[in-house]
This record gives C-alpha cells, sequence and structure tokens, in this order.
C-alpha cells in the first residue's frame, strides 16, 4: 500500500522511505540538515509552501493515480520547483550523461558511437527548446495571468503538446545503445550512462506530469474565473 506523506511526518522519513524525494526537496528549495523536524517545520523555515510540496511529493509516490484538487496550490511555489528542475536537466543531469555517454562508447567519427552522441546532443537541444518555451511563453503567460491579466492570443490547454514527442526521443536513444552498442565500447562506463538515461527518463516524465496535472488545471481554473469576472 502507497504511503500517503503529511505535514506532520518528519522530513527524514521522506527520505528514507522514498530516495528519490531528495530531487523533490531540493527544487522546493529545500536543503539537508533538518534533524528531525516535521515536513510543516522544515516548510516554514525554508519558506516553502507546504500543501504544495506534499501535492508533489505524494503525486510523484503515488505515480499519478490521484490528486485532491479541493486543496489549492501556490502557483509560485509550483513554479519555483519547474524552473529548478529545468535547471537540473539542462544544466547537470543531460551534460553528466553526455560525458558518461563519452566515457564509455570510445567515441570513433566511422561507427554507430558517433550516431549515439550525435542522436543525444540532438535531443540535448530539443529539451533546451522546449524548455526555453516553458520559460519565456507559458510561465510569462501564468505570471499575467496571476496578476489579474488575460492575454486572448493564449490558452494554457496548449501547453503539454510536446511532452510526448520529447519522452519518445529517449527511448528511440535507449534502443539504439541497446540494440548497436559498439563493439569498443567500455560495457561497466557505457552500462552506468545507461542507467542514468533510465533515471533521467523517469524524472522527466514525473516533471511533465506535474505541470500537466497540478500547474495546468489551477491554471485552467485561473482563467475560467478571469472569463466570468472580466
Amino acid at each position: 500500500m502507497t504511503r500517503y506523506y503529511s505535514p506532520e511526518d518528519k522530513m527524514i522519513t521522506l527520505i528514507a522511505e522514498d530516495y528519490p524525494l531528495i530531487q523533490v526537496m531540493t527544487r522546493f528549495g529545500i536543503r539537508m540538515g533538518f534533524g528531525d523536524k516535521t515536513v510543516a517545520e522544515v516548510c516554514a523555515e525554508a519558506g516553502v509552501d507546504c500543501n504544495t510540496f506534499l501535492a508533489v511529493v505524494n503525486f510523484v509516490v503515488e505515480g499519478f493515480t490521484t490528486f485532491d484538487n479541493s486543496r489549492q496550490l501556490s502557483i509560485r511555489s509550483l513554479m519555483h520547483y519547474l524552473k529548478q528542475s529545468h535547471i537540473y536537466f539542462l544544466e547537470y543531469c543531460l551534460p553528466l550523461i553526455r560525458r558518461k555517454l563519452l566515457d564509455g562508447i570510445n567515441l570513433n567519427t566511422g561507427d554507430v558511437s558517433f550516431l549515439i552522441l550525435k542522436f543525444f546532443d540532438e535531443y540535448y537541444r530539443e529539451v533546451k527548446t522546449h524548455m526555453e518555451y516553458e520559460e519565456k511563453t507559458v510561465f510569462s503567460y501564468i505570471e499575467l495571468i496571476l496578476n489579474g491579466q488575460h492575454p486572448a492570443n493564449y490558452k494554457i490547454a496548449t501547453y503539454s503538446d510536446h511532452h510526448e514527442q520529447v519522452a519518445d526521443k529517449l527511448r528511440e536513444l535507449k534502443n539504439i545503445i541497446i540494440k548497436y552498442c559498439p563493439a569498443t565500447a567500455d560495457a561497466n562506463l557505457l552500462n552506468d550512462a545507461l542507467y542514468s538515461i533510465y533515471r533521467c527518463e523517469r524524472e522527466l516524465e514525473n516533471h511533465c506530469k506535474v505541470e500537466d496535472y497540478l500547474l495546468v488545471p489551477e491554471i485552467l481554473r485561473l482563467e475560467k474565473g478571469l472569463t466570468s469576472n472580466p
């Protein structure tokens, strides 16, 4: 049975039971070193909206099966989390995978190792373009909505159109590595890169679903309110 975390739980319990939640905690700006304090206490000290933090935590832990949308979220806290996720993927996670791939495939422009790296670089550019679009267009639009404005030339419903394309590209990369691993590759190093790709895929899926199932419904609600009260 899946555990549902509450404000009264100790923060250390979350990490001990579901260590991937370290990433969620970090992206909300919560640093380690919180002793035996509860989730509510740690969030209060970090200036993080506890309800929003737990919504993301429980949504990730439950596999996106349920969410109590009667609990109003802090959209600004959620956007901070998503922006920090972008930084993590673009400046740390994906560059690290590229370095691991380089170490593992023994790059040779005349074999499949070159195609693997080329495919990864194309994938990185697609993710970067998508996240830059979110930062410049979607999040800017949300800021206008939060300020009571409702531009007529954009709707939040168009937000998630590219998410599935991004996921498909990463699946293709995994299949290329598994099916056509170059004979000169270092098996241990390339396996490490592949593990990292699987983990990144799962984290990106979580990221996209937090956007689609937590952020978008909140903005739809605000849009509806602005339309009915011009």
